[in-house]
């Protein structure tokens, strides 16, 4: 057999194999996790927070979110739970519901997404159009598997906390070591740019935790909200049982 004719094959086997990888790449697993977090503000350590990520049912996930803030008499307490399934590397939205208690007035908020009849009802008031908007936490899921796949530029239109429709613009800006007090580790920076807002938040994802969020900066006008960096993570891949 010629060289050249050794060569062609030797290179159209090398573009099969880099093909399939990609293909495999664009569709990640999604993997159980539970992360806790420091809170801070200033940096002073003000309370934590909690991120827990399973999958409750064959075709469903459920994503967690809690937080407990305290400083003096004041006191700020956050819930959030989506759930959702995920197909073909797509986070699909079913459910949002979101509570706040503490100093000041309570707030909550619960949004349905019928992506079958392509609408959400918020509050159980009059339906929206449903074209493919996340809700407050499943963009940044989306993210973190982006990451993975190399992405740097993402464009976001979600409902947030407080049902309102919202569009983001987010930006890998480098990476950083970071001293955490889970330890030191790698991450990813991420601007997390919002129309029309002043607030401005950055966060910061680790490849060697399956990119997940690590650290994350709240500001407002200018002024520091709040922090919280990672202190402890663990991978929960549960096996859900035919017919649970």
């Amino acid at each position: 057999m010629a060289k050249n004719t050794v060569l062609l094959i030797l290179f159209c086997i090398a573009i099969t194999i880099s093909s399939g990888s990609k293909v495999l790449a664009s569709t990640p697993e999604l993997v159980g996790f539970e992360a806790q977090y420091h809170a801070y503000r200033f940096g002073k350590l003000l309370g934590y927070a909690k991120l827990h990520l399973q999958k409750v049912r064959e075709d469903q996930y459920q994503l967690d979110y809690y937080s407990k803030v305290s400083a003096f008499f004041l006191s700020d307490k956050r819930a959030e739970t989506s759930y959702f399934s995920y197909k073909d590397g797509q986070l699909i939205p079913q459910i949002y519901a979101y509570n706040r208690t503490g100093t000041g007035s309570k707030k909550s908020n619960n949004i349905e997404f019928d992506t079958v009849n392509k609408k959400i009802i918020i509050n159980q008031g009059d339906p929206i159009i449903w074209n493919g908007q996340l809700d407050n936490q499943l963009y940044r899921l989306d993210l973190q598997l982006k990451l993975a796949s190399g992405q740097d530029t993402f464009e976001y239109n979600i409902l947030n906390n407080r049902g309102q429709l919202r569009h983001y613009k987010l930006r890998v800006l480098g990476k950083e070591q970071l001293d955490l007090p889970f330890g030191m580790l790698e991450g990813i920076k991420v601007r997390i740019e919002r129309e029309n807002s002043s607030r401005e938040t950055i966060a910061w994802f680790s490849p060697q935790l399956n990119y997940q969020l690590v650290k994350l900066q709240q500001h407002k006008n200018g002024k520091e909200q709040g922090e919280i960096r990672l202190k402890s993570y663990k991978i929960q891949k549960v096996e859900v049982t035919p017919g649970s």
